[in-house]
């Protein structure tokens, strides 16, 4: 008969490892397994009968050596092969010397919001900052069919943001001025509750707290590449509208070649309204050949005549014109005496680039409008305005004005607190 490995070997060789608990039952059936598979699959009663006469006075590692080194010498079958090699590496991970780990804070990483499919938001997640687990959760909403935004956040004392909430877009319902309204405008708001919350330690590292995932109303996972949370241009995209924007294409032809270069509808990340603001923008950045140097060289040549004469330019990463301010001698000197209220709207006047003009105006002894600077913006966004604002608190030297008067735009509330944050805003009507 062939000189096999027993069973009672492979237990010898736990007794003499010292360790009898659960764990090395386990290794041991792993050690079966191997042996007996070698036995039977290839085993040489005169080359291997040293060698399984050794194995029960080895380690578990020599063991693993002794099997590797016969897998890949005498044994020559593939699957027998795969097999032995399957079973040794088990061996590895049960060997190892970390086997008790500490604990260790669970952060989320990369890889999981990568997968196929998104994990289930759960409370005691964390996450290094509040842009990770915002894509987290948006990529959870994703895949359930729903929109997303940030609800409201709070600082603490430092300025630090340390609570924020996120929520499903249809949270929330909207205020009608009159219950008789005969055609409701539409919204998409119905008091939908699901959100997440979540607030920062001391070290920065962001943990959920509270999560609420029952919707009011039915979710579409087929819809969520048109919510507005997930569309998106890339570069490649807006690299295409400007170059036929430039050759006179129409906006629709570009998009239907996008549409056919990305396979079909559904695969696209933006809608054509998106494609027709981004060409709207470019244009506005977009000044005739010479233009902005023109302007450049007469603000200059007024700053040469004119020691009070103040203005600033605003470029984008392609180093083109987007947003510029100026103000004479006279406009910086009625600000030190007419400075405790102004105006500010957008809405004067636009010219061939569909640049807005941006006044700011106050009120003389007189009773009549002074001006107090202006500027050309290529948008009305928060960064815009905060820009804009930053740049005339610097030219009337730091002094903000005790009340300023705008429209109702949202974009200039946000950064009239960030830049005004003393100064009385009211509303015009």
């Amino acid at each position: 008969m062939q000189n096999r490995p027993t069973e009672e070997a492979a237990k010898q060789v736990h007794r003499r490892s010292g360790k009898t608990n659960s764990r090395n039952l386990v290794r041991a059936s792993h050690f079966r397994k191997i042996i007996w598979a070698n036995s039977e699959s290839c085993w040489s009663p005169t080359k291997n009968r040293e060698k399984a006469a050794l194995l029960p006075h080895q380690s578990p590692t020599k063991i693993e050596q002794n099997f590797r080194s016969n897998s890949t010498s005498s044994f020559k079958m593939a699957e027998k092969g795969k097999d032995i090699s399957e079973h040794a590496d088990n061996i590895t991970l049960v060997e190892s010397d970390n086997e008790n780990m500490p604990p260790s804070m669970n952060l989320m990483e990369n890889d999981m919001l990568g997968g196929d499919v998104a994990k289930v938001p759960e409370v005691g997640m964390k996450f290094e900052d509040e842009n990770k687990m915002f894509e987290f959760y948006k990529r959870y909403a994703y895949d359930i069919g729903f929109p997303v935004r940030k609800r409201n956040s709070k600082k603490d004392d430092d300025g630090i943001l340390r609570y924020i909430t996120f929520v499903c877009s249809r949270e929330g319902k909207r205020r009608r001025n009159t219950s008789s309204t005969l055609k409701p405008q539409p919204t998409i708001q119905s008091g939908c509750n699901a959100r997440i919350t979540a607030s920062s330690d001391i070290c920065g590292v962001w943990r959920i707290n509270t999560v609420h995932l029952e919707h009011n109303h039915k979710t579409s996972p087929s819809k969520s590449r048109l919510y507005r949370c997930n569309r998106e241009l890339s570069a490649h995209v807006k690299r295409r509208l400007e170059v036929n924007d430039i050759a006179g294409i129409p906006l629709h032809k570009s998009y239907n070649s996008a549409v056919v270069e990305a396979g079909g509808y559904e695969n696209m990340t933006c809608i054509e309204k998106d494609c027709r603001n981004y060409v709207e923008q470019i244009r506005r950045l977009r000044l005739g050949e010479g233009d902005a140097v023109a302007i450049q060289s007469y603000f200059s040549k007024m700053q040469a005549q004119c020691s009070g004469f103040y203005f600033s330019m605003d470029l984008d990463e392609e180093l083109r014109l987007k947003n510029i301010f100026w103000a004479d001698n006279r406009s910086r000197q009625a600000y030190k005496e007419f400075g405790d209220v102004v105006t500010f709207d957008t809405t004067y006047l636009t010219n061939k680039y569909d640049m807005p003009f941006a006044p700011f105006v106050g009120v003389n002894h007189h009773g009549q409008s002074t001006l107090l600077g202006c500027g050309l913006l290529s948008n009305e966004n928060t960064d815009t305005f905060v820009w804009l604002f930053r740049t005339w608190l610097e030219c009337m030297h730091s002094q903000a004005p005790n009340g300023i008067i705008t429209d109702q735009d949202r974009a200039m509330q946000n950064a009239i607190t960030i830049v005004f944050p003393n100064t009385k805003h009211r509303w015009c009507l």
